[in-house]
């Protein structure tokens, strides 16, 4: 019976840490679109002033939208993580809170890219807290899979914090050349997946 207590509560322990995994991420998300600034305007202000509020605008529509995006993918990731998981040792707890650090600070960079521009110091920040995020997701994917505390699996080499870290890196050594365009780095997650693969297929 002992046991079972004791197997119900690692269970119960173990949803906990997901279900406040998925609220941190929520929060993130929805933190995203309230660091837009509604325009205010006088009740008779002519349409045209309401589409150049709007345009202006414009930058913070983009990194919402980047974020979200990034955002959703690291949740994917979390949640491809966690469903492998079928033990629990409460020092998981400290290298998944490490991991939601990042993502909860991604509001912050996000408004600082659209409020910068996406200049030089702006796009560094941002980028630095991808790849951070990449790291501590290949370090928590590690550190579960080192406690033995998940199903086996695809090895973490051919999983997606390899493919975010080299893609970070590379939006990174762009942020010194061209920051404004930086994080489109991020779009050959694709090909260097493709890369990872085929490489641990070798």
């Amino acid at each position: 019976m002992s046991g079972a207590e004791t197997h119900g509560g690692a269970k119960f322990a173990l949803e906990r840490v997901v279900f406040f995994s998925d609220a941190v991420f929520a929060i993130a998300i929805t933190l995203l679109v309230l660091e837009i600034e509604v325009p205010h305007l006088p009740i008779d202000a002519p349409v045209s002033e309401y589409w150049h509020e709007l345009r202006g605008l414009v930058p913070s529509f983009l990194a919402f939208l980047l974020s979200f995006l990034v955002i959703g993918r690291f949740w994917l990731s979390h949640h491809q993580i966690f469903s492998r998981v079928t033990h629990f040792d409460v020092a998981l707890v400290w290298p998944n809170l490490l991991y939601l650090l990042t993502i909860g600070f991604m509001p912050f960079t996000t408004a600082f890219i659209a409020a910068g521009h996406n200049t030089f110091v702006p796009a560094l920040c941002y980028n630095l807290n991808l790849l951070a995020t990449g790291v501590l997701t290949w370090f928590l994917m590690f550190w579960i899979e080192r406690k033995g505390l998940a199903v086996p699996g695809p090895d973490h080499r051919h999983s997606g914090s390899p493919s975010v870290i080299a893609a970070a890196l590379l939006a990174l050594a762009l942020t010194f050349v061209y920051p404004q365009v930086s994080q489109f780095a991020m779009l050959t997650l694709p090909l260097w997946r493709l890369a990872f693969h085929r490489k641990g297929a070798a």
